[in-house]
């Protein structure tokens, strides 16, 4: 059998979370601080979530295409992410991307502002607050949203297709090898394909609630033991 649209899947998902995490942060961090155009700048940066995949694809191909602001630049440079993994990746990301955003403001909004009050007061540099106060304290969000990227990621089907195509081999994930197997007529094909996915979904979802609900107890055998 052959297991390239697990291991491109796999791939893309993994390089796309990377991004996605850090671009994430960043992003939700300077909302959740901000005050000016906050509802217009989450708007945009939710706005992947709500299109439709295939709308999300087809902006990114007009960007990314030959006649694009960024596929023209990249041709110059005899470059191209067009129907490459590469695309596959940009694809997921923009889609995961909201999904991590959305889970990591939540998370900074909702943290103890008098850790950030005490911290300043101490004369701590901020990048140093940020990486040692507020990302500790909002980790169980953080890793939440990591999680959700990664699973959004891993199933993402139609902003691939418009991207990356569906090359077997090269492109092909699981989503778009279930697709080629039902359009084949293959339903075996389909259905191993599926339980895949599933298996590795819901793996990721159980290790999340597991280890979210680990750090709460922790928390509370903290606090109990302070107490």
């Amino acid at each position: 059998m052959d297991l390239s649209p697990l291991l491109i899947s796999i791939k893309v998902a993994f390089t796309a979370t990377f991004f996605t995490f850090f671009l994430g942060l960043y992003a939700a961090w300077k909302v959740a601080r901000g005050k000016r155009f906050k509802g217009v700048i989450d708007g945009l940066f939710t706005l992947p979530m709500v299109l439709p995949p295939t709308v999300v694809g087809f902006f990114l191909l007009l960007l990314f295409g030959r006649r694009g602001l960024l596929g023209g630049i990249l041709e110059s440079l005899a470059m191209s992410v067009v129907f490459t993994w590469q695309g596959a990746v940009i694809a997921s990301a923009v889609v995961a991307f909201p999904l991590m955003y959305r889970t990591a403001r939540g998370a900074f909004e909702q943290m103890d502002q008098t850790l950030l009050y005490a911290a300043r007061t101490l004369g701590m540099p901020e990048r140093e607050v940020f990486w040692r106060v507020v990302l500790p304290s909002c980790w169980p969000g953080v890793a939440a949203g990591a999680v959700l990227a990664f699973a959004r990621a891993l199933g993402e089907f139609g902003a691939t297709a418009m991207l990356a195509g569906n090359i077997p081999g090269k492109t092909q994930t699981m989503s778009l090898a279930i697709y080629s197997a039902v359009q084949n007529g293959d339903d075996e094909k389909a259905y191993l394909w599926v339980a895949v996915i599933m298996a590795i979904s819901f793996l990721t979802l159980g290790l999340m609630n597991y280890w979210t609900g680990y750090q709460e107890r922790a928390k509370r055998r903290a606090g109990n033991a302070d107490g």
